[in-house]
């Protein structure tokens, strides 16, 4: 074989192996995993929530889209990289691929507490662990500030197309006024009362497949000094299916390979 044709089928080989590995990673929504892959005192519901029940406290979780975070905060989540929903990326695109990336990972608790004098939840300590060995932690409110200053401080350096002086101050006070009114509280819950709210994680890595929601040391009683004295922990249970999504449209699951 002659250099120039030794030279061309190497040429060949490479595009062909290049145009092989192009491919980007895909998700779909969470979804809950089976009653009985749950664990006893769990039902699943059709919209997708895991509610754990003990007499008659309910403790409620379900994984939230960033569709439905943009319908929940549709005021906040136009004008592309000035969006201020601080769920979700709003309608801003990347640029190239057109697509939205997922900014966090969200989840909507809920507590309704009809069988003890007062229950509490410390959303600090939730955590979730993944089927391959990740591990999550809640994020506080103090840490999804640090976060914002440092976005808005960089929208600053890099979008100067949009940038006004001020406006990340307001954009700040908004995106804080939203998470404090919306974030899971850390209150203790009375009997005949409920309380909902977020739950936020950073966005998963594109190996997770399965997931478990942990909520650790739930005080569901308190001595009579008012210090906790009984604890339960709750758990639900999550999967999505994940793959490889090549330039020609075809999905392939990690599961089909």
């Amino acid at each position: 074989m002659s250099n120039s044709r030794f030279l061309s089928a190497l040429l060949l080989a490479a595009a062909l192996a290049g145009a092989g590995c192009a491919y980007r990673y895909y998700a779909t929504p969470l979804k809950p995993l089976n009653e009985e892959q749950q664990g006893t005192s769990h039902k699943v519901a059709d919209d997708g929530t895991v509610t754990f029940t003990q007499g008659r406290l309910e403790v409620s979780l379900r994984p939230m889209t960033d569709e439905e975070l943009n319908r929940q905060f549709s005021a906040m989540s136009h004008g592309g990289a000035r969006s201020t929903n601080p769920y979700t990326f709003g309608d801003s695109k990347v640029f190239r691929t057109d697509e939205t990336p997922q900014r966090f990972t969200v989840f909507r608790l809920q507590v309704e507490n009809y069988e003890f004098p007062k229950v509490l939840i410390d959303p600090a300590r939730i955590y979730l662990t993944t089927s391959n060995g990740r591990k999550y932690y809640a994020l506080t409110l103090a840490q999804l500030r640090v976060y914002f200053r440092r976005y808005a401080l960089g929208g600053a350096e890099t979008n100067t197309e949009y940038w006004v002086p001020g406006n990340e101050n307001e954009e700040q006070n908004d995106r804080e006024t939203t998470l404090n009114r919306t974030l899971y509280p850390a209150e203790q819950i009375f009997s005949a009362q409920e309380k909902e709210g977020y739950v936020v994680f950073q966005p998963l890595a594109a190996d997770v497949e399965e997931l478990t929601v942990h909520i650790p040391d739930m005080v569901v009683r308190f001595d009579y000094k008012g210090d906790p004295s009984e604890y339960i922990d709750v758990t639900a249970r999550f999967g999505r299916e994940i793959g490889r999504q090549y330039p020609d449209g075809r999905k392939v699951a990690m599961d089909g390979k």
